[in-house]
């Protein structure tokens, strides 16, 4: 199964074009689309629906056989922190400290108050 990003990134390659043409042609910024293909953030249905007029394909096909990015009942507030941090880091932040004790989080969440 696909991500919505790798779906983005096919069609787009499909059709010839490159990054930056599909970006122009969206209205949306190169580093901006380049951060969905590689799912780092999910695009809003919006931006999800100007792409794939860019791309001349429904945007059903860009969903189709797309893997949820997280759990269906995400708390809000933690999905908001993971989309504007991106995913890459976001997994990058939690897989370094889950094997930390609590009294070294505690320790290394005190030291960056600082």
């Amino acid at each position: 199964m696909a991500t919505i990003g790798e779906n983005i990134r096919k069609y787009r390659i499909d059709k010839g074009m490159s990054v930056e043409e599909l970006a122009l042609r969206s209205r949306i910024g190169t580093h901006k689309l380049e951060q969905y293909e590689e799912n780092e953030i999910t695009p809003s249905l919006q931006v999800l629906l100007t792409i794939s007029t860019a791309l001349d394909c429904p945007a059903s096909e860009l969903m189709e056989h797309a893997n949820p990015t997280g759990p269906c009942q995400l708390d809000p507030e933690l999905h908001t922190l993971i989309n504007t941090m991106g995913q890459k880091r976001a997994k990058l932040i939690l897989k370094k400290t889950q094997d930390i004790t609590e009294a070294d989080f505690l320790r290394i969440m005190g030291n960056l108050k600082s």
